[in-house]
């Protein structure tokens, strides 16, 4: 931990990538929601839409008492640039001093990774050995390569809707792992049989057929957070034992579960708890082996802090980032 009197610190993106391992982020995530499961502070994410040029301005935030930390994410999306800008501020939930400013852009994918990780260890089989990835960006290599540390798979379907896109992603995801990887034809060849599914796609409709789900299957659902986007349909749903990361988020951009209930298959009593109420050992994860599991994780400001200070801590430790001065409004706010 910093010292009291230390200045914030500014850490680049090419900082922060790098610096911990998928392991560590799983490490610092999983303690995140184990405290989000007993009371920690968490509130889903805000979106401010603009027309012209079209874009989107998104945040969220969260506290973590043990961690002694607080913060989130602000991000910018689309506008004339047409990209994404991700900045994380980071503060020590005592004193509310700034202890850092990262750019938030290559640590989103091995907290988000890790997020999807801690889901598959809380509520997959323990004896899961395959596993299908739809989708092929960096969220789905995050994924792969987080899942990968929790459970032992033998083997890796790919599947994306670009025959080169998944080959290129499962050739090279096939050098990194243990388990042997391959792009698949299809959403269907990918998922039958998988022990665990993850979805890190864009798309507004769903990915694959839910009848095609194994009993005992998990899935980890990453494109959740629009009302209208849905890659789980509502069978999947119905079927399964569905776990968001924040219940306050569900019925708000949790666009699967909001499908599934416009169908009339399921309602809010159907969310058998939060992730971090899982973590924690106040809710029941699996309770059998033929159970169908659902993670929905759609981004939240507990899997940011987490990651963040993590990522802090190690660069104090390494001499790593700029010192930076905010002035406290107790000396700024003069009134002149």
């Amino acid at each position: 931990m910093a010292d009291a009197t230390d200045g914030t610190l500014f850490l680049t993106s090419a900082e922060c990538a790098g610096l911990a391992t998928p392991e560590e982020y799983i490490e610092a995530v999983r303690e995140g929601y184990r405290q989000r499961g007993q009371g920690a502070p968490a509130a889903p994410r805000t979106k401010l839409t603009n027309e012209n040029p079209p874009g989107m301005l998104t945040g969220y935030s969260a506290i973590l008492p043990e961690t002694g930390a607080m913060g989130g994410y602000t991000y910018a999306a689309g506008f004339g640039a047409e990209d994404a800008h991700f900045i994380l501020p980071l503060f020590d939930s005592q004193s509310g001093r700034p202890l850092a400013l990262l750019d938030g852009a290559s640590l989103n994918p091995f907290k988000t990774g890790a997020t999807g990780a801690v889901g598959v260890d809380a509520l997959a089989r323990e004896d899961a050995a395959t596993l299908a990835v739809i989708g092929s960006g960096a969220q789905a290599r995050g994924q792969l390569r987080a899942a990968a540390t929790v459970r032992e798979f033998e083997t890796v379907s790919i599947y994306s809707p670009t025959a080169e896109h998944r080959e290129s992603f499962a050739a090279s995801m096939n050098k990194t792992l243990d388990a042997g990887v391959a792009a698949v034809a299809s959403s269907a060849a990918a998922v039958e049989g998988a022990d665990v599914v993850i979805t890190a796609t864009n798309s507004s409709e769903p990915v694959f057929d839910g009848e095609v789900l194994e009993d005992g299957t998990h899935v980890t659902a990453m494109g959740q957070y629009h009302p209208e986007k849905h890659e789980l349909d509502a069978r999947t749903i119905e079927r399964a034992t569905y776990v968001p990361d924040l219940r306050e988020r569900v019925m708000d951009d949790a666009g699967s579960f909001i499908n599934a209930v416009e169908e009339g298959v399921v309602s809010e009593d159907d969310i058998h708890g939060e992730l971090g109420n899982v973590v924690a050992g106040e809710v029941a994860g699996r309770e059998s082996d033929d159970e169908i599991t659902v993670f929905d994780s759609g981004g939240t400001g507990i899997e940011t802090v987490a990651a963040a200070h993590m990522l802090y801590e190690k660069a104090r430790k390494q001499n790593l980032g700029t010192e930076i001065e905010f002035a406290p409004a107790s000396e700024a706010l003069t009134g002149e």
